[in-house]
């Protein structure tokens, strides 16, 4: 017997899990009153953690450490599909059966598919916003946070808070979440909420004296984070201005994501309604992109130890459901390689630092004596071969450069691979706990999650996005010579509830307030028979116009949202 089947047998797992049965699982999962309403819901999000992840982190703590399981093991109850819906951006596929962050976010926050990028908004050239399960507790009078080790403006916290077309637009984003109500916002990205000077002319407003006027206390170490108290009902920590440092980079001014965790739980469970909030692993993704797999299972252990203190929350609590998910795999990692059927587990701990802390020294190497040095200081590593260092010095022809170079080897030496730099399309599984547990059993679609959340906790998804599309339109969009923006009049005259009519070179939009008529061959429009003096612009056989012309339409003074790429209709 090797020593992974001693291990099991003398912890008597193995046995345990085979003898316990259905009725033992329903009450580790704490589903004794199944079918239930729960007051509180938390989810939690590994980012990028597909099986290969779970399985990594869990060798690593029975072989380096002699602990059996991880803390999520017991809660296991089947899994979800992460596909997007298929997107294009002129003629060019951006997204499909291979889901972003963004896509997947809104699918599991709001319980509706997206393409690659949009942030809770609707496929459409005019896009519809949807509500997510933190928006509509808040109709609810429940608390509400979001907590992440990546940005707090990044892909997943943002969906469950914002609504914008690319996920790219993280300022729109930290504005946005000055009026959504989230009450605790822990993460890093601080730089979205910062004034930014370019060549001595602001570009974008300091946020932070507007999130204290609404009465939100700022931390942004450890030590202040601690100090917080549950009378401290709105806080926006910011960790770092951009991510939250990896777990082996981290200072004592860092808090781990337990701690976080722990924090916005004493926070929010002060409320007597119940609260909602999104708790996220958000570097297990960035460790996989990098193709670094000793950060990735330290920062794997890092989610799993916050998984820890919301589970004992739960249990305390009893009135809490709980539910644990990933958005997609990252990097197609494969715990094995070259044909050897083993892997070198006893060297997953001997990195000192991340590989991204190495990108500044790498990109500084002149030989292959740098490279030697760089590696022999950062890992166990001190018979490195020329022609690996070489292989660092060339890089690995992707956007990683020499810290891809620098990962093949090392991932080499571990003995295990990757597919690439990219998502996956795998299932991912799903661990819950509370009466939403029952909701999630076997194969279920990402949008499952916001469904069972709602369905426990009592909350409308459909009425509070009928809230935001009363709200809202997220069209695409162009901009001319003269800085004119310009919609596509087809696709917004219809979202607006006016028709569009095409015969020849000649459309007819009409609405409530106006018929448009347009001559596309001279690119001229009248309003009531007379002359417009509004921009027509014939882009690839498109017509778009300006704000103005709409406002006409529909007799309304719409307004354009610059920031947040959007256009407010009350």
């Amino acid at each position: 017997m090797n020593k992974f089947w001693r291990g099991l047998a003398a912890s008597g797992l193995a046995l345990s899990v085979i003898a316990a049965g259905p009725a033992a699982v329903a009450k580790e999962n704490g589903n004794e009153a199944a079918g239930g309403k729960s007051k509180n819901l938390i989810v939690l999000i590994g980012d990028g953690m597909g099986p290969a992840q779970v399985s990594a982190a869990r060798y690593y703590q029975q072989y380096v450490k002699g602990i059996d399981k991880l803390n999520l093991d017991p809660y296991y109850v089947g899994q979800a599909t992460t596909y997007a819906d298929r997107g294009e951006d002129g003629g060019t596929i951006v997204s499909g059966i291979v889901t972003d962050s963004a896509s997947a976010g809104t699918a599991f926050a709001t319980g509706h598919k997206t393409y690659n990028a949009g942030i809770s908004v609707s496929n459409e050239d005019v896009s519809k916003p949807f509500a997510s399960i933190i928006e509509a507790a808040e109709i609810n009078g429940k608390s509400t946070g979001l907590v992440t080790t990546a940005r707090i403006t990044h892909a997943t916290p943002a969906v469950y808070a914002s609504h914008v077309r690319s996920r790219d637009n993280e300022s729109a984003i930290a504005s946005q979440y000055l009026d959504s109500g989230v009450d605790v916002l822990f993460g890093g990205g601080k730089s979205f909420f910062v004034t930014k000077e370019e060549k001595g002319k602001r570009t974008d407003k300091n946020l932070l004296p507007d999130f204290e006027a609404k009465g939100y206390k700022v931390v942004e170490n450890a030590q202040s984070l601690k100090s917080l108290t549950a009378k401290d009902a709105k806080v926006l920590g910011l960790f770092g201005g951009s991510h939250v440092a990896y777990v082996p980079d981290r200072s004592s001014e860092t808090p781990s994501l337990a701690d976080m965790t722990s924090k916005a739980l004493e926070i929010l469970s002060a409320d007597s309604d119940g609260f909602a909030i999104m708790i996220e692993g958000g570097r297990i993704d960035h460790a996989g992109h990098a193709n670094d797999l000793p950060t990735m299972v330290q920062e794997a252990l890092d989610f799993d130890a916050a998984f820890k203190v919301a589970i004992d929350f739960a249990k305390k609590n009893g009135n809490t459901s709980v539910v644990v998910t990933a958005d997609h795999e990252t990097g197609g990692l494969s715990l094995s390689r070259d044909n050897i059927y083993e892997v070198n587990i006893d060297l997953w701990d001997k990195q000192k630092h991340s590989s991204e802390s190495l990108i500044a020294a790498l990109d500084g190497a002149k030989t292959v004596a740098d490279i030697k040095k760089i590696v022999s200081e950062n890992t166990w590593i001190n018979d490195l071969t020329n022609e690996e260092a070489q292989q660092i010095l060339d890089g690995d022809g992707s956007s990683y450069k020499r810290e891809g170079g620098y990962n093949a080897v090392i991932s080499k030496r571990l003995l295990i691979g990757w597919s690439g730099h990219g998502h996956s399309a795998v299932d991912v599984g799903v661990w819950a706990y509370g009466p939403i547990a029952d909701k999630l059993k076997g194969q279920v679609d990402n949008t499952q999650i916001a469904i069972a959340g709602a369905e426990v906790l009592g909350v409308d998804l459909s009425k509070a996005t009928s809230n935001l599309q009363s709200k809202h339109l997220y069209p695409k969009f162009k901009i001319n010579r003269d800085k004119e923006v310009l919609y596509p009049a087809k696709a917004l005259t219809e979202s607006l509830g006016g028709t569009y009519q095409a015969t020849g070179n000649n459309v007819t939009l009409t609405g409530k307030g106006a018929t448009i008529t347009v001559d596309l061959g001279a690119g001229t429009a009248k309003t009531g028979g007379k002359s417009a003096s509004f921009t027509v612009d014939v882009d690839n056989g498109t017509l778009y116009l300006p704000l103005s012309a709409f406002n006409q339409l529909t007799g309304k003074t719409l307004k354009w949202d610059a920031l947040s790429e959007r256009i407010q209709l009350n």
